[in-house]
């Protein structure tokens, strides 16, 4: 009896062709596994493809609230982007498809699972390192790398072994996308000279066809994971879908960056992210009012560091249970409502409260209200600056210098 494979599969021309591949070349009886995180148009093609190409099962899970629950809104509560500006999309569904992988795999005795990504990218890494994490007995066959198809020759292939994939219009870019983000690279894109053309986008209006008016929503928070949209409770895959909708009608989302990929090189990527933008820009701002200083800065180095991690292919990692425990310990009080205004490509928060606010109105303000007792801030700043006062005394006034030059270094 044959070995048993599970394939994570898309539908398209690439895994429909490694479908039967896997079948001649190794030997294998094929699972196709086509995991919706958002990202599915042809259902019924997919299915009608596998079953051409000779798989012995298809299936389908509708992972997209597990994949905002467990995935995206963890890596939003840690205001994590990578290198500043990617909010992970594609990085953060691949550990999601490994364990789903595997648990199909456990169902059905496979001894080996397949994915269909290239030798040169990240993707290979996060999904050989989370299979290899979570079930280092099975075997991992990426057919991309060991069988390395022009996109000619895997239609022909197709068409002698009759899988019905059309040829149609090919697109000049890779292009991969989720809920949380569309990721656009190759064509004209590999130039970073190149203004990115406007076919590159899909989700997202240029500036000069955004409404002239701006749009105004009220996202609601509850420890740190947005539960509600303009006072209504909403779930997550609804709020995603919707603010992607309204996001991306007034141009917000658009990224483009030049980036240090993890296998050395860096490439230039385009990215579409409409709804995850506008919720890190919403987020960020709420922790302004309900964490400390000191929680802020240590949680922007965190931030930073789960970034990388998650990027790296290392969710199953016990580093990220480390760090996602301080995420959560953080945002235990991030708990209120931001009104944000769509306009013109931007997301910005207009307006924010909580129950939980550190914002103290009787501190702060210079009105009839003020509280704050200014003649504490004499002793407060006498002790504040006791060491400068100190070493001014016995060290600098005993060799005087311009202080205008002081930041000079190498002058004499």
């Amino acid at each position: 009896m044959a070995e048993r494979i599970v394939l994570a599969y898309s539908g398209g021309l690439d895994t429909s062709a490694a479908t039967k591949w896997l079948q001649e070349d190794r030997g294998y009886e094929v699972i196709c596994l086509l995991i919706d995180l958002g990202n599915v148009e042809d259902m019924e093609g997919a299915e009608r493809r596998a079953n051409e190409a000779g798989a012995i099962e298809y299936a389908v899970v509708d992972a997209r609230e597990d994949f905002m629950r467990y995935f995206a809104f963890p890596a939003l509560a840690a205001n994590a982007v990578y290198e500043g500006e990617y909010p992970l999309a594609t990085a953060l569904g691949r550990p999601l498809i490994a364990k789903l992988l595997v648990d199909k795999a456990r169902e059905v005795g496979a001894t080996a699972v397949a994915h269909g990504c290239t030798g040169k990218g990240n993707d290979q890494v996060r999904f050989d390192v989370a299979l290899a994490t979570l079930a280092p007995d099975l075997t991992i066959v990426g057919t991309a790398r060991e069988h390395q198809w022009t996109r000619e020759e895997a239609l022909d292939y197709c068409r002698g072994h009759g899988i019905s994939v059309e040829g149609g219009e090919r697109s000049p870019y890779s292009i991969d996308e989720n809920m949380w983000g569309r990721a656009i690279e190759a064509g004209e894109l590999e130039d970073p000279w190149v203004t990115p053309p406007e076919d590159a986008y899909q989700w997202t209006r240029p500036i000069g066809q955004t409404p002239d008016e701006a749009a105004e929503v009220e996202l609601g928070f509850e420890r740190g994971m947005p539960v509600s949209l303009d006072g209504e409770p909403i779930s997550s895959v609804d709020l995603v879908d919707r603010l992607n909708e309204l996001a991306g009608m007034h141009g917000v989302g658009r990224l483009d960056m030049v980036e240090n990929r993890l296998v050395g090189i860096k490439s230039r990527e385009v990215y579409e992210a409409p709804a995850a933008v506008a919720l890190l820009a919403a987020h960020r701002k709420l922790e302004t009012l309900t964490l400390t200083k000191d929680q802020m800065r240590m949680k922007a180095r965190v931030a930073q560091e789960y970034a990388d991690l998650v990027y790296n292919g290392q969710w199953f990692s016990a580093h990220h249970q480390d760090l996602a425990s301080y995420v959560q310990s953080t945002q235990r009080h991030v708990t209120g409502e931001v009104r944000l205004r769509l306009w013109r490509g931007h997301a910005d928060a207009v307006g924010t409260r909580s129950d939980r606010s550190l914002y103290n109105y009787a501190l702060a303000t210079y009105g009839s209200e003020d509280d704050f007792d200014q003649q504490a801030a004499l002793g407060f700043i006498k002790l504040w600056g006791l060491p400068l006062e100190v070493q001014a005394r016995q060290q600098l006034l005993r060799e005087p210098a311009d202080p205008l030059r002081l930041a000079a270094p190498g002058e004499e």
